[in-house]
């Protein structure tokens, strides 16, 4: 039996509850985001350094000249996608330098982003395991040309690192937190774009009063446009013991799906309208609570990084073409969003800093 939980409350109270909700759900292994307790406490801690703040901070030069590169390259056409041809790829090259994979992946990390992405439409879960598969099957490449020749970057040192008990992760392991890390982040980084870039595509004076903005300021400006149009739809935990959720009896081995767009809309916490300050404090957006995405400091900043870019470049503006068609269940945000860049316009008035 599967109980969903729409109300900020009730997502709320269940993700704060590890004790009797647990995050151990997918029939695969999943390195940290399915382990439960002590294992995932430990887990935690020793992949907090590869994103802790020092090293968010290092990768942004590198995130900026991926950002002004590919913007400088679409600006030039006409239209392009936002999603497809600026938020995969934006989203492909950032991870790829925080990792330290090499830009020939770039191709098949692609497609397998379009690929998962329809996988996930389709619904089929014969379709959903064979991309999985696809996408394991390129991080044992990566794992197996730096057993070739030793490499100084973070997928190696993930390879060295050791556990509690003192050994090395084992290979599924490792496997899996790249997944975590970058299967995942890939396709939901490029859909997060596509919603920010629509939101500044619609009102170019209220995106322009964004370039003098402080780091801080825009970071929750970006936070406050994906509350609204969460792109992370949900997430499962498995009731360890008969419990209730959201007022409904569960049973031991139900599954209770925490409907994150539900709750992040509820009108009984967030008032009505865009306010990133007044709505902070109760945004799900990264989730919350032991399991609440140990990521966010990355993502925020490879988004936040990308719009600074985009708002120097020009004015966003919505393509005259092919009409911008929302993504469909499961998956949320746009699944393409043509736009264009228009410079000149004062947009070089001003950076976030």
């Amino acid at each position: 039996m599967t109980t969903v939980l729409r109300s900020h409350a009730d997502v709320v109270a269940a993700a704060l509850d590890p004790t009797r909700f647990s995050n151990d759900v997918s029939r695969y292994r999943q390195v940290p985001n399915g382990l439960d307790g002590d294992a995932h406490r430990d887990m935690v801690r020793i992949l907090a350094p590869f994103l802790a703040p020092a090293v968010v901070d290092g990768l942004e030069p590198a995130l900026r000249a991926i950002a002004q590169d590919l913007i400088a390259e679409l600006a030039v056409r006409p239209d392009f996608d936002a999603v497809g041809d600026l938020g995969v790829r934006f989203a492909v090259r950032a991870q790829s330098a925080w990792l330290g994979w090499s830009s020939q992946h770039e191709p098949a990390l692609r497609l397998w982003v379009a690929e998962h992405r329809a996988a996930l439409r389709s619904g089929e879960d014969r379709r959903i395991a064979t991309t999985a598969a696809r996408f394991d099957d390129i991080v044992r490449l990566l794992l197996d040309e730096r057993r070739g020749c030793a490499r100084d970057d973070l997928t190696t040192r993930l390879m060295r690192v050791r556990t509690v008990n003192g050994g090395l992760l084992s290979d599924a392991d490792v496997v899996s937190i790249l997944r975590n890390w970058t299967g995942g982040d890939l396709s939901s980084l490029a859909l997060c774009v596509g919603v920010v870039v629509r939101w500044l595509a619609d009102d170019a004076a209220r995106a322009r009063r964004l370039r003098d903005a402080a780091a801080s300021d825009l970071d929750a400006v970006i936070d406050e446009i994906l509350r609204l149009d969460d792109p992370f739809v949900s997430n499962r935990r498995r009731a360890r013991e008969n419990a209730a959720a959201g007022g409904c009896p569960v049973h031991a081995g139900d599954v209770i799906v925490l409907d994150w767009r539900s709750a992040n809309t509820d009108p009984a916490v967030f008032g009505p309208g865009f306010d990133p300050f007044a709505h902070a404090a109760a945004n799900l957006v990264y989730g919350i609570g032991v399991h609440a995405c140990p990521g966010r400091q990355l993502a925020t900043r490879q988004l936040r990084v990308l719009v600074q870019e985009l708002l120097t470049a020009g004015t966003i503006q919505p393509a005259s073409g092919a009409p911008a068609v929302r993504e469909s269940a499961p998956g949320a945000g746009w699944r393409t969003l043509p736009v264009r860049v228009v410079r000149g316009g004062g947009a070089a008035a001003g950076r976030a800093s």
